[in-house]
């Protein structure tokens, strides 16, 4: 079984078909192999292994009747974001750790229907509020490159699951990078949707009603070990909430602009106003450089009509805190706002735009999602020259666990100097601010052979384009390689 261990979904969906091997025979060895390799690892934080057996005998007798579904008998996992029915969803939230929903998970349902094994929940940090994975109910997912590293967050159980061959597709969620940020740590693939493109009824935190609901800023997407398994993926997620009006899978999204490397226009960017780019994700910005120059791609390193990275990342900060603090308590709100008030009008500073986020008034909240559609006519016109952009997901490889639970406290070490913690997100805020498509790819490795990746950023709702060009670098760069 050992040659099905990193085979992608692509790959097991061929076999399956030919009879060299059964969706038991599948599913068995997946539990095998989180049984004695997960705990060093801790990517499976809830475990469905009775269910997923059950799963995979119906699979195979399905496909004896001539049954034929996107995903029939791939093992996969879910992020413990996602309501299960009948697993505790906790968000690593200890207060929720007994919380068990009756109901699946819009996306849950729809990947199962499709007819894949689900082996469990995936680790993620408290409250999915880091780029890091642990909390207190399940502990700390380590990176399988490198044990004493993040693995990334918040899908960072998912990435590790990936990488260490435990299922061959993931189901993760993205606001802040993370889908981007576990996939370029641990070196899998990741594709965080154009915004609302795919329903999130049921990933919801804990004791809220699963209801529909379109999320500011925070996406629903898939997590493979090849550019192709993610359009799989995708296709199966996407298509709007049929509680909406809609009939699921109804949308149908446009082809890729081009099928050749030789016809992209592509925009490579190396270096943000805010924080600096680290050598070992230059190389890898680079190594694709030269992969898409050697294709025939028409490749730029600058342009006038590209929307300026510092507005961008300061409305993208204003947002991101403005939703991660509106519940906080109302004693502290004033704390902040006050603090706030003290602000020069002149300080356009990242920290400076954290602390106004975290007291925005709905008012000021306006006036930045007016922000926010200037910057998306921008990309429109930026699009109509050039196909993709090709930028950082953060600034350096995984770095060392760091558990510090003041995350304001927390530093980012880039070539030797600190930087705030939290300006790394502004390269993931990039995408998505503007609620733009991104594909995360693998480049290879770094000096100290930890994984580098870069993600290819595409016009909205144009999909197929970034993940297209994946697939064709995927080609010239080798794409996911098994930790060793």
């Amino acid at each position: 079984m050992e040659k099905w261990t990193h085979a992608t979904a692509e790959e097991l969906t061929a076999a399956l078909r030919s009879g060299e091997v059964s969706s038991v025979e599948l599913t068995e060895d997946a539990i095998g192999r989180i049984e004695r390799e997960d705990g060093a690892l801790n990517a499976i934080c809830v475990p469905d292994f009775e269910r997923a057996r059950d799963a995979a005998r119906e699979a195979d007798r399905a496909r004896a009747r001539g049954e034929e579904r996107p995903l029939l008998g791939i093992p996969v996992t879910v992020k413990e974001s996602y309501n299960v029915a009948g697993l505790p969803t906790s968000w690593g939230m200890p207060q929720f750790r007994d919380h068990v929903p009756a109901e699946d998970a819009l996306q849950v349902a729809r990947v199962r229907a499709a007819g894949a094994v689900v082996l469990g929940k995936t680790n993620v940090p408290l409250g999915l509020q880091d780029i890091q994975t642990f909390n207190e109910i399940h502990g700390t997912t380590t990176n399988p490159w490198d044990r004493t590293r993040t693995c990334g967050g918040s899908s960072g159980g998912s990435a590790v699951a990936l990488a260490a061959g435990f299922g061959a597709l993931s189901l993760g969620t993205d606001l802040a990078g993370s889908l981007r940020t576990p996939a370029h740590f641990c070196g899998v693939y990741a594709h965080k949707p154009t915004l609302h493109l795919v329903p999130t009824r049921g990933m919801v935190p804990p004791p809220a009603p699963a209801l529909p609901a379109d999320i500011d800023l925070a996406v629903a997407g898939p997590m493979a070990r090849s550019a192709r398994d993610l359009s799989l993926l995708l296709d199966v997620m996407a298509g709007p909430d049929p509680l909406t009006g809609g009939l699921a899978h109804t949308l149908r999204l446009p082809a890729a602009r081009h099928d050749r490397l030789r016809d992209f226009r592509v925009l490579v960017l190396d270096e943000h106003p805010f924080i600096p780019t680290g050598a070992d994700v230059r190389a890898g910005l680079a190594r694709v450089a030269d992969a898409l120059t050697a294709g025939g791609a028409r490749v730029e390193r600058h342009s006038p009509l590209l929307p300026d990275l510092a507005d961008a990342a300061e409305l993208y900060t204003l947002l991101l805190f403005s939703g991660r603090t509106a519940h906080f308590p109302t004693g502290l709100h004033s704390e902040l706002a006050a603090r706030a008030a003290g602000l020069s009008e002149d300080d356009h500073s990242l920290d400076a735009a954290r602390l106004r986020g975290m007291t925005l008034s709905h008012r000021d909240w306006l006036a930045a999602d007016h922000r926010r559609e200037l910057h998306r006519h921008g990309w429109r016109e930026f699009f109509a020259g050039f196909d993709a952009v090709v930028a950082p997901i953060t600034p350096t490889p995984a770095f060392p666990h760091d558990h510090d639970p003041d995350l304001m406290r927390r530093r980012i070490t880039v070539d030797g100097t600190d930087h705030p913690y939290f300006d790394q997100l502004v390269w993931a805020g990039l995408a998505t601010m503007p609620g733009l498509p991104a594909t995360a790819v693998p480049t290879g490795p770094s000096a100290g052979g930890l994984p580098v990746g870069v993600q290819l950023i595409g016009p909205m709702y144009e999909d197929r384009t970034p993940l297209r060009l994946a697939e064709l670098l995927e080609e010239q760069l080798g794409g996911f390689r098994a930790p060793h």
